[in-house]
């Protein structure tokens, strides 16, 4: 009899969606996904995607707590999950980026210590107090967008934060031959190729806000005197979030020569606490 071939009861999943699980599993302490295998090699470019879910769990528990519990209380438990959910990922490489900045010379040796120092240490209050001190800013906005705009901040904010990473590993070389990051730089495929999961995302997004507005009464208008409209002004909002996407890699990048995996961290940290604040202030500014 000839032989046969038995047919595999599961094709293997695709690189790109393997990819997926493995920023999944990477960026997050998420359950892992069923039945496909994390693949860890472009796993940047999904990162945003997570950052959507990360940022949309956080939404959801301050919609759960608005109105029973008082509003610093929220902003703690949000501070709390956003680095319960992480694990601490990117927290960390921010304490690390810190030190190396205050080392000068002995940056990647200070960076590398495991040993949080003065630096790492004010670093994290000054990023946890931004991100706090932008939350209330938002909840206290005019009442007719506020109620929108802390759990869209929250969601448009750790999306955008994590892009940043991808502008530093665009512009800047890698600063250690055996960094446990340094796959990132490896499977790089330039920035349009990486970027075109989160152009996926803006391209959906754009078609859901122009479905919006074209259905009969969708628009929103504001009462007479309340000053930018709700749309205009989550619009305007989002544009300011997204500048500390390019500005803060840019910076550190500068600062130390290039980029490593804690400064990977640092730059959605960063990016997240000023994209939050920047985006609060503006929001009262315009209440």
């Amino acid at each position: 009899m000839p032989p046969t071939t038995a047919r595999p009861h599961h094709q293997p999943a695709p690189a790109w969606l393997r990819d997926w699980a493995g920023a999944w599993v990477f960026y997050s302490v998420l359950p892992a996904w069923p039945f496909i295998a994390p693949r860890f090699e472009r796993i940047a470019r999904f990162a945003p995607l997570v950052g959507l879910v990360l940022g949309g769990l956080q939404a959801v528990v301050w919609g759960l707590t608005a109105g029973w519990l008082p509003l610093a209380a929220q902003v703690a438990l949000v501070l709390v999950l956003a680095v319960v959910l992480t694990g601490g990922l990117h927290l960390d490489g921010a304490m690390d980026t810190a030190d190396g900045l205050g080392a000068g010379p002995r940056a990647l040796e200070a960076m590398k210590d495991s040993r949080v120092g003065a630096a790492g240490v004010q670093a994290s209050l000054v990023v946890l107090l931004l991100r706090g001190a932008g939350l209330i800013c938002l909840a206290d906005g005019p009442p007719f967008a506020a109620p929108l705009a802390v759990p869209l901040a929250m969601v448009w904010a750790a999306f955008w934060a994590r892009v940043s990473p991808l502008v530093a590993m665009q512009y800047f070389p890698y600063l250690r031959e055996q960094g446990s990051a340094g796959f990132h730089r490896q499977h790089w495929q330039g920035l349009a190729k990486e970027l075109r999961p989160v152009l996926g995302v803006l391209l959906v997004l754009g078609a859901v806000l122009a479905l919006g507005v074209a259905l009969p009464g969708a628009g929103l208008r504001v009462p007479h005197g309340a000053g930018l409209g709700l749309w205009r002004a989550l619009g305007l909002l989002g544009a300011v979030g997204v500048v500390p996407v390019v500005v803060v890699p840019l910076w550190l990048g500068r600062r130390l020569g290039g980029h490593s995996g804690d400064s990977y961290g640092a730059c959605v940290e960063w990016s997240e606490a000023l994209a939050l604040l920047l985006m609060g202030l503006l929001l009262r500014a315009a209440g």
